[in-house]
């Protein structure tokens, strides 16, 4: 029998924070959903725009990566695969297709996506996307006082 495909790369805005949970087990598990815009020409030939809504998932160190630097308004690029889910509720079958994400870009800079600054004001906003970064702090770990050997660099 030939091996199917199951590969899925959506790029879209988050429609709300992301929810960050754990499972029974201590597994993070992040689920957060996608607003997909396009555009068509109807029967008339009139272009119509159209938005679909993609749920997905993320798992471990995704998930908690997803859920410290995603918000919703925020622009991000989805690879992973299509999975299906079934569970009784209420005594009736439900079932859902949704996305098990292997890899999410980051598409938007920070400060991005409807965060302001002091004023509020979108023009605001749109003049602060233009300005240099303000300085944050940043923090280097300790290596230790080992010398690092080249020989151990695979490049």
């Amino acid at each position: 029998m030939a091996r199917s495909i199951n590969q899925v790369i959506l790029m879209g805005n988050l429609t709300r924070d992301p929810d960050l949970r754990q499972t029974p087990t201590g597994q993070n598990v992040c689920s957060f959903s996608l607003a997909l815009n396009r555009s068509y020409k109807d029967q008339a030939g009139e272009w119509k725009d159209a938005t679909d809504f993609v749920d997905v998932v993320a798992w471990a160190d995704l998930g908690e990566r997803v859920a410290q630097y995603l918000s919703k308004g925020r622009r991000c690029m989805v690879q992973g695969r299509l999975q299906s889910r079934s569970w009784e509720q209420d005594g009736q079958k439900r079932s859902k297709l949704e996305v098990l994400a292997s890899d999410v870009t980051f598409l938007d800079g920070r400060g991005a996506a409807g965060e302001s600054d002091d004023s509020g004001s979108a023009e605001a906003t749109s003049d602060a996307k233009l300005s240099p970064k303000k300085k944050e702090d940043v923090v280097v770990e300790d290596i230790g006082e080992e010398p690092i050997n080249l020989d151990d660099i695979p490049f």
